[in-house]
């Protein structure tokens, strides 16, 4: 009850009234914004940091005020940064008031879950209503979903949250999806697999460059502080989540991000949070009593022959040591732009590895080890969901995909993936299957924007076909999902 007083007691402060203008983020599941964000920091648009998500509006802004800049620049380019101008400047405009509908309903909600996921359920409605004033930025999403055994609440309030500019941070509270990570299928220690669970924090509304002598050196970054509460049913009710992250830009095209995420007090633990958080031994004679995870991420930018790239990794580690006994699970990846005939393509290929080696450069595998902690047993997962790696414990995905935007702004998206779901050897259990499956994945899937004056509609319609399907379920699986977005 504590941590509840506590986000009542911050959604009440932010609500009194701030000095500065305050505008929502790009929010995770909008793949166009992203792709159109990270090819306008390849051609330095905007700030290189973009492994962070939601993005502050005002960040990606800062550096596209001036449209003169893009005039020598390809069309591909110059395209993308028109679009984020455009929805940019309408989602911070001061006394816009925004009203939204959102449906979703599917015959089988898909296994692997990406940056630009639909449904986690097989239907779910969603009504929103949004507004920026000149201190403030709210917003209410009010929701309903199909139940299922990890997850028994009908009554939604995700996405749902009050923000305010103090100072040049961005203070929240809220129901906030995330994405920490440079990868487009998976992110290893946050990602939106899991719903969003209450939560109060603060981030940096601009990412440009310290101007202190001592700071200068990171370039362009980012840092973020986030508190939560793992409410619902699970073994350590109300345990509280910690999240921190730091994300800079030192060098031209290179990105490095660094983010601890923490298990902390809860039913059954010792609750003194700030001995237990900067407790950081974790070994047979000095065992903490917090379970934590670090992340270290990395992504480099360049063009050849004038085409835009970026190859990226990330190493998510179990234990307090970064290079030795680290329990290591791997993500690497790579994505291209390729414009043509007035298109706009990427293409991206991934491999997501959550079978956790001994060291950082390999040795012995720790099976189980990844989101499972023997202290807190429910583990690193959120309503019987990972909060990272949507295959969960000891697997393997291998993913291809690629996606298309004309000049309509309409957008086609292939997606292959080869996934190798948990292992005979993983005792912990994988919370997706009962018994290890390995299966092939194709889905092909159109976003289709419309407008008529003030009123704007989004259609996302996916087909899906897998091979085989988690356990108890078996064989192969046609599965067709429709989205409806209606605002004004």
């Amino acid at each position: 009850m504590a941590w509840r007083r506590t986000l009542v007691i911050c959604v009440l402060a932010l609500s009194c009234g701030t000095t500065a203008d305050a505008g929502p983020w790009a929010e995770v599941g909008d793949a166009q914004t992203r792709s159109d964000v990270e090819l306008a920091a390849a051609y330095g648009l905007v700030n290189n940091v973009t492994m962070q998500w939601p993005a502050p509006w005002t960040g990606i802004l800062g550096s596209l005020q001036d449209e003169r800049q893009t005039d020598e620049l390809p069309p591909e380019v110059r395209e993308a940064a028109a679009r984020l101008l455009a929805k940019g400047r309408e989602a911070v405009h001061v006394g816009r008031a925004h009203a939204e509908i959102a449906i979703d309903a599917t015959n089988t909600p898909a296994t692997v879950r990406g940056y630009d996921a639909l449904g986690r359920g097989k239907a779910q409605a969603q009504a929103v209503y949004e507004y920026v004033s000149s201190d403030a930025a709210v917003r209410l999403a009010v929701g309903s979903q199909t139940l299922n055994r990890g997850d028994k609440q009908g009554l939604v309030f995700d996405d749902s949250y009050i923000a305010a500019r103090i100072d040049g941070m961005i203070v929240y509270a809220g129901y906030l999806q995330r994405w920490w990570g440079p990868g487009w299928i998976s992110a290893m220690s946050l990602s939106n697999n899991a719903r969003p669970m209450p939560q109060i924090g603060f981030s940096r509304v601009q990412t440009d460059q310290s101007r202190s002598w001592l700071l200068s050196w990171l370039g362009p970054w980012q840092a973020e502080i986030m508190v939560g509460l793992m409410d619902g049913p699970r073994t350590d009710i109300n345990t509280g989540y910690v999240a921190v992250r730091v994300d800079i830009n030192p060098l031209p095209g290179l990105e490095i991000a660094g983010s601890r995420t923490t298990q902390i007090c809860g039913r059954h633990h010792d609750c003194r949070p700030l001995v237990n958080y900067f407790t950081l031994s974790n070994d047979d004679q000095h065992v903490n009593s917090t379970n934590d995870q670090g992340s270290i991420e990395l992504r480099y930018t360049n063009s050849v022959f004038s085409q835009p790239f970026a190859l990226y990794a990330q190493l998510m580690n179990e234990d307090s040591s970064p290079l030795v006994h680290s329990v290591t699970s791997k993500l690497f990846g790579g994505s291209v732009w390729l414009p043509f005939r007035g298109l706009t393509g990427r293409l991206t290929l991934e491999y997501a590895n959550s079978l956790p080696t001994e060291d950082l450069w390999g040795g012995r595998i720790f099976h189980g080890s990844a989101y499972n902690n023997t202290r807190y047993t429910d583990g690193m997962r959120y309503r019987k969901r990972t909060l990272g790696f949507s295959l969960d414990s000891d697997s393997v995905l291998y993913s291809a995909q690629a996606s298309v935007i004309d000049p309509e702004q309409r957008t086609w998206t292939l997606t292959y993936h080869r996934a190798l779901v948990s292992s005979s050897l993983n005792t912990f259990g994988n919370i997706i299957t009962n018994t290890p499956v390995r299966f092939n994945a194709l889905e092909a899937r159109l976003s289709l924007p419309m407008r008529w004056g003030d009123y704007a509609a989004r259609i996302d319609a996916s087909g899906r076909w897998q091979s085989d399907q988690p356990r108890p379920e078996q064989g192969s699986a046609l599965a067709v999902e429709v989205a409806l977005r209606f605002g004004i």
